[in-house]
């Protein structure tokens, strides 16, 4: 494994809350090169061919194992496009850690585009683990632009946490996923935006068998003069349950749209948008203030549990 300088070891604490190489299987990645890499008896990780990118396979009945794969960025001006491949087999339980963190000191654009690609066997148990962490005191821009894809087996579970709290400037978060019959997923974004930042998520969610059922959850704030996009949409082709969420906090000049989109195909297609955005209550913040907390410190205090 490379050595990592002080500035690396932070971001990995941050995006994947490692202070030590993990254990079980990893592939840690540091300004576009390998940092270190390491399989299992019964998970593989290996590079594609032809493109930047790794395959992950999981053998079918794996329980109780990790997979840790971030990524970490101190060159400004550095750009790169991966592409990762995860095979989960049938009836398998694991956790899988992602994430970027990038430092940018300088006067260039550092920017880490990631294609990740899920395809969870049948009775398969997931769960996906993405934070994105940007630092660094350059006038360079700190970019991030996800793109999940999911493709689910019958009676398949995944659940995905995405997470991004502090100094990414630009991201363009995209999440596809395709549900067969007794497949269930659940996403939880948690998202803060500050500066002049841009934050746009979409999801694309199609429940294509019987029984299959996604609850997507984003909570939100947008400090300053942020942006923030919100799209998510929900696709009904057989009888199944489809629900999304958007609660957003607004402060100083900030600005959030959410746009939901429901399609029915199906007449037991059971189908539900939820949208809240406001600011903070008042009365919240005076009880806060009666407990002995500034106006600052209740606004920091509501604002990290609203983001729990």
């Amino acid at each position: 494994m490379l050595k990592l300088d002080e500035i690396q070891k932070r971001l990995l604490r941050e995006v994947a809350d490692l202070h030590q190489v993990p254990e079980g299987a990893y592939n840690i990645r540091s300004n576009s090169q390998s940092a270190g890499r390491q399989s299992t008896a019964n998970i593989e990780i290996t590079s594609k061919e032809g493109v930047s990118g790794l395959e992950v396979r999981i053998r079918p009945g794996t329980k109780n194992e990790s997979v840790h794969i971030p990524v970490v960025m101190t060159q400004s001006g550095l750009k790169e496009l991966v592409y990762n491949d995860f095979y989960i087999g049938e009836n398998a339980d694991v956790v899988i850690v992602a994430g970027c963190g990038i430092d940018n000191c300088g006067p260039k654009d550092s920017e880490h585009d990631g294609i990740h690609r899920f395809f969870v066997g049948r009775g398969a148990h997931i769960k996906y683990v993405e934070k994105h962490y940007g630092s660094g005191d350059g006038s360079g821009k700190r970019i991030l632009n996800p793109g999940t894809e999911v493709y689910q087996e019958p009676d398949s579970y995944a659940e995905m946490e995405m997470v991004q709290i502090k100094g990414v400037d630009d991201t363009d978060r995209s999440t596809k996923a395709v549900l067969q019959a007794g497949a269930r997923l659940v996403i939880r974004e948690r998202l803060m935006t500050h500066g002049e930042q841009r934050a746009l998520s979409t999801y694309d969610i199609v429940l294509d068998g019987e029984g299959a059922s996604a609850d997507v959850v984003s909570r939100s704030v947008a400090r300053d003069s942020s942006f923030q996009r919100f799209e998510a949409k929900i696709t009904g082709n057989a009888p199944g349950h489809g629900h999304t969420e958007c609660d957003s906090i607004i402060m100083d000049q900030g600005r959030i749209l959410a746009v939901p989109a429901l399609e029915a195909n199906n007449t037991d297609a059971e189908l539900v948008h939820e949208a809240a955005i406001g600011k903070i209550a008042g009365d919240q913040i005076i009880k806060l203030m009666t407990l002995g907390l500034t106006e600052k410190e209740a606004e920091e205090q509501i604002i990290n549990g609203f983001l729990k």
